[in-house]
């Protein structure tokens, strides 16, 4: 057992200090560093079991800065295992945005992982499928993103002595190794462009058209903020969405988070059961 330190978050005055905080408080838990987390996405804890037995998992809330997530399809926890060799993080779900939290705290998690000694973070998602050839239940490797939130997780203050500086590069944001690394083990993956929308209303069909003309083939509300903090810290990102839904106004169906969970969770475990291949190899 562990006990809540969500008070503890106030004795740390930037927000990579609370990472470090929440770090070094799961090292202890746990005994050990990591060198890789994955951030699952809505309805992906099937992937979490796939991916192998855990040694252990300890509620967030007990590592400080962990809200609790209250969206369908996501946990409160963190587990952790061994991967062949490579000791990995199972972040078993995330907070958004439009749940009323700042980029510092839907980040908090990858900058943890990283505090931790991750040095990749694979973050997947649940997605609406804007390219007509992408098929419901479909992963896809995500290329590139639009971050259309209109936040990012490198404003306010500059980051403190010790960290890069707030302008960070994010011309290959997700890694082209690690895309490579997966088509290597399934050469059947597709890959896109995500566009990042706050939500949490599903988009509109002309958004859905301005979408597509501006490039992008997936769309849904999370996965950028995290990776833009990532590739801030210097760590390798892979993302992946899994489709659930064709987005709004390309089918006849009603979107529904129920049906998006449910997809994830039918389609989850192949993904997971790539990742377990994965991790050992990265």
């Amino acid at each position: 057992m562990i006990s809540d330190m969500s008070d503890e978050t106030e004795h740390h005055p930037d927000p990579y200090s609370r990472a470090s905080a929440s770090a070094a408080r799961l090292k202890e838990v746990a005994g050990m560093s990591f060198d890789a987390a994955v951030v699952l996405g809505s309805g992906w804890l099937a992937a979490a079991d796939a991916i192998g037995q855990a040694d252990g998992e300890i509620p967030l809330a007990g590592l400080g800065g962990f809200p609790a997530p209250t969206t369908a399809g996501h946990g409160g926890a963190v587990r952790y295992l061994n991967a062949d060799g490579k000791r990995v993080l199972l972040f078993l779900g995330r907070v958004h945005l439009y749940e009323g939290h700042e980029p510092s705290t839907v980040v908090h998690g990858v900058r943890t992982a990283i505090a931790a000694g991750c040095r990749t973070i694979i973050l997947t998602n649940a997605a609406g499928g804007i390219r007509a050839d992408y098929a419901v239940g479909q992963p896809v490797l995500v290329s590139d993103h639009l971050n259309l939130t209109g936040r990012s997780p490198l404003g306010g203050p500059q980051p403190p002595a010790g960290y890069p500086g707030r302008f960070a590069d994010l011309t290959a944001v997700y890694s082209p190794r690690l895309r490579d690394l997966a088509r290597s083990l399934d050469p059947a993956l597709a890959e896109g462009v995500y566009a990042a929308l706050p939500g949490p209303h599903y988009e509109t069909p002309a958004e859905i058209r301005m979408l597509r003309g501006l490039g992008a083939d997936l769309v849904g509300m999370s996965t950028a903020l995290e990776a833009i903090a990532a590739r801030h810290l210097g760590v390798e990102v892979l993302g992946i969405s899994l489709v659930t839904n064709a987005a709004a106004g390309l089918s006849n169906e009603v979107l529904d988070h129920a049906d998006v969970l449910a997809t994830a969770r039918s389609s989850a475990e192949q993904v997971g059961s790539l990742l377990a291949q994965l991790l050992p190899r990265i």
